[in-house]
């Protein structure tokens, strides 16, 4: 568990205006305002909601 990919993400644009299933992913990964970040282990449900809302955020590898 030490070696697990994490990954930053944050948000960098409004979610005013974008589908509803954009912003209950965005509210799932605690991104609520414009600059939030938060670090999740890198897996393929994170990335399916990073999927989603590529449009609206940043990923960084950490």
């Amino acid at each position: 568990m030490a070696n697990e990919n994490k990954i930053k993400v944050t948000l960098i644009k409004s979610p005013n205006g974008v589908l509803k299933c954009h912003k209950v992913n965005l509210e799932a990964m605690g991104l609520h305002k414009i600059g939030d970040s938060n670090i999740f282990v890198n897996d393929a449900c994170v990335q399916g909601k990073i999927k989603k809302v590529v449009h609206l955020v940043k990923v960084e590898e950490i």
